[in-house]
């Protein structure tokens, strides 16, 4: 077949990717996010799709949401897609985009500006081709997801409330697998007040704060329970002013990962309650689970037995997975079938390496227009 023939021609697409990746767009650059917005809108333009753009605030880009012109009347298919990337303005001089037999690199190509763009390509698609989808398609690009999806997660929710399926392109795993259920993820401050001194001439007056939460390190490092696939991380500490004075203050910042409601719910209350183990110093913790864990229910089993027949019929194995990271399927899953990890395949998200193999491009972007296809 001619390449200009085959509508899921993977050099057509990949020159798609490309102009998405070469605009940069850290989270916390939102003029940044918006040229790309802008740049998603207007690949809807000429396609029967209505398009709603909201504003961005608190630091953040603007999100856009296409419409299919029918089934909107309907519970649909909600496509998850996010525009913001972890990696500094500038990055792209260190991770220009370049191809490299079957890899193609560049800041965010792989997670998730090529998976993105692979359920806009799937769409146009059915678009132009003329056909309908049995149910309607809303894709949502969100521009915060990176840090936890702030401005998003209301909007999320509730496209995601409407919806009968939820598609996510975050990234395949570990050679093309599919993700169909993922940790909770929870973040927490913790701020030690203690009474300072001086560490020479009068060390019995102070209280150190920093030795307190060398204790509550100890206690929340003794969570850690890799069996159950709960996770207690202590990533920041700060504390203190001069060697010579027992310190005043500390704080910490905790990530936690849990892979059922159950155990969000008991090791939420135990950070929460932390307390100080020493008279005169104060410990307070302020946080909360930010995504729900992703469990697989019985409707996102369905949904993946569907998708994984779909990806036999094209000629592939579709095999799932579960893993620690967040993503906004966090959101929906809890009320709606919810299918993640259909974007592309590669390595190295929010690394100096990051790829993605354009051998995948293909078969998962037919995958996506199968599945809009045969939902129903």
């Amino acid at each position: 077949m001619p390449t200009s023939a085959n509508p899921f021609n993977s050099k057509a697409i990949l020159d798609g990717i490309r102009r998405w990746v070469e605009i940069e767009t850290p989270t916390e650059a939102p003029e940044q996010v918006n040229k790309l917005a802008t740049l998603v809108a207007e690949g809807y333009r000429d396609l029967p799709a209505t398009i709603e753009r909201i504003a961005g605030h608190s630091g953040c880009g603007d999100h856009v949401v296409a419409r299919s012109s029918w089934g909107q009347d309907a519970p649909g298919i909600l496509v998850l897609s996010h525009l913001d990337t972890v990696h500094p303005m500038g990055f792209i001089e260190r991770l220009p985009f370049r191809i490299e037999g079957d890899s193609a690199f560049g800041p965010g190509i792989y997670d998730m500006k090529g998976g993105a763009y692979l359920a806009y390509h799937a769409f146009r698609q059915l678009a132009v081709s003329g056909e309908r989808s049995p149910l309607g398609v809303t894709q949502l690009y969100v521009s915060d997801e990176e840090i936890g999806s702030p401005t998003s997660r209301a909007l999320i929710e509730a496209e995601g409330r409407k919806a009968k399926y939820v598609l996510v392109t975050e990234p395949a795993r570990d050679g093309g697998k599919i993700v169909t259920g993922r940790k909770g993820v929870g973040r927490f401050d913790v701020f030690v007040k203690g009474v300072p001194a001086h560490a020479g001439t009068r060390p019995e007056d102070g209280r150190s704060a920093i030795r307190e939460l060398a204790n509550v390190i100890q206690t929340l490092e003794a969570l850690n329970d890799l069996k159950r696939g709960v996770t207690v991380n202590v990533g920041v500490i700060r504390g203190g002013t001069k060697p010579n004075v027992v310190a005043e203050e500390a704080y910490a910042e905790v990530d936690l990962r849990v892979p059922t409601m159950a155990d969000a719910d008991d090791l939420v209350a135990k950070i929460l309650n932390l307390t100080s183990r020493t008279e005169g110093v104060s410990v307070k913790v302020s946080g909360e689970l930010n995504r729900p864990p992703y469990e697989k229910g019985n409707a996102g089993a369905a949904l993946y037995e569907h998708a994984r027949e779909l990806a036999a019929e094209i000629g592939f194995d579709l095999v799932d997975t579960f893993t620690g990271g967040g993503s906004d399927g966090n959101f929906t899953a809890p009320h709606t079938a919810t299918l993640d990890g259909l974007g592309v395949d590669g390595q190295g998200a929010h690394t100096h390496y990051e790829q993605m193999y354009i051998s995948s491009i293909e078969p998962r972007t037919r995958l996506l227009h199968r599945l809009y296809q045969t939902l129903r």
